[in-house]
Formats: C-alpha cells, sequence, structure tokens
C-alpha cells in the first residue's frame, strides 16, 4: 500500500534535527525549522485513504518512506502506532522516539534529518522538488 506526495525544497534547508524530519504544507522556513526538509507539500495526512490510516494505526506496520529529488534518493524505515491519529492539516513527521501527536507519522524511524542523504539535502536548499512515497507494509 503506497501514498505519494509531492515536495518543494528551500533556501533554508538544514536538516540538522536529531529525532526529526518533517515536510509541511508551510511555504516558507526560518532557519530555525532544522527538522523540515520538504515544503509546499501537494497532499498532507487529511488526504490518506481510511484503509492506508487503518494500517498505519497498528504497531506491527512497518513504514517506508522514500524521498527523491533529482540527483539524490534516500528511504527511511519506521513503524506505525496504534496511537496514531494521523490529524494534521499541515505537517507529516517521522520520529525516531516513540512520541506520538497529530502530527506523527511513524516511530521508531532508523533516520532524523540529520541523517539524511546530504545530496538530496543539497538538492532540496538549491529548492529543487522531492518526490515523497509512504509504503506500508
Amino acid at each position: 500500500m503506497n501514498f505519494k506526495i509531492k515536495a518543494k525544497g528551500h533556501e533554508n534547508v538544514l536538516s540538522l534535527h536529531k529525532s526529526t524530519f518533517e515536510i509541511t504544507k508551510d511555504k516558507d522556513l526560518s532557519l530555525a525549522g532544522d527538522c523540515i526538509i520538504g515544503l509546499d507539500i501537494d497532499k498532507s495526512m487529511e488526504d490518506f485513504p481510511k484503509r492506508f490510516k487503518e494500517k498505519l494505526a497498528n504497531d506491527d506496520t512497518k513504514v517506508i518512506v522514500e524521498l527523491r529529488t533529482p540527483n539524490a534518493s534516500d528511504t527511511i524505515e519506521g513503524y506505525g502506532h496504534h496511537d496514531l491519529t494521523l490529524s494534521h492539516p499541515t505537517d507529516i513527521v517521522c520520529r525516531k522516539s516513540t512520541f506520538v501527536c497529530s502530527r506523527t507519522l511513524m516511530i521508531k524511524s532508523n533516520k532524523a534529518a540529520i541523517d539524511l542523504n546530504r545530496d538530496l539535502i543539497k538538492d532540496l536548499a538549491n529548492g529543487e522538488s522531492m518526490d515523497v512515497n509512504i509504503e506500508l507494509i
């Protein structure tokens, strides 16, 4: 089961956060947002199909997020959780921790913003677009 999102880069993408990374519908980014890697996303969690949300809200569901820019890609793995509400209208956050809120897509992620492929981050900082594919297993 897959869900695809388009995101845009921004000159202030730093990707330095040690426990999360985020994509958002916001169109602007300050230097304080060091976990945000993609902006102006074309879909949010509100757009996830019901079956997709039901599968994500399961502790045994493995979540694979593939990020792809014109010159690089990266793959991140984590897990769903029974307490996920998947209801935030603008933000999608992947977390290394087990913290859950309306913005959380997955927990126990094997990568945070600081761990992502630096060529991918360079593309995003140069304003390139990014394809985000979320696969549930």
